[in-house]
């Protein structure tokens, strides 16, 4: 009969700094169907707020579905070695 041990490690899940997040907006606003007009993708959010503002300037429209996007790492706690994999299963005989 063989046994297995899980080992629990706590990895933290950060935001990989390397890669720039993604924002973006639609304008859903409308009575029979939604405008459409897309911000196209910013990397900063006041880029596509500018264009909410001056899209709602231009149509007076106020309704927006945003979206936003990271790339995430995961990262093992301080004194481990970093090519450490989360969930290894060691196999045991009893």
């Amino acid at each position: 009969m063989s046994r297995r041990i899980f080992r629990y490690v706590a990895f933290s899940i950060v935001q990989d700094v390397t890669a720039e997040p993604e924002y973006a907006a639609r304008c859903v606003s409308g009575d029979e169907s939604e405008c459409g007009a897309e911000s196209g993708v910013g990397h900063h959010p006041a880029e596509v707020e500018e264009w909410q503002r001056k899209h709602t300037q231009e149509t007076r429209h106020v309704r927006y579905r945003r979206n936003f996007a990271d790339y995430a790492v995961m990262e093992p706690p301080d004194g481990l070695p970093v090519g450490l994999q989360p969930a290894r299963v060691a196999r045991v005989r009893a």
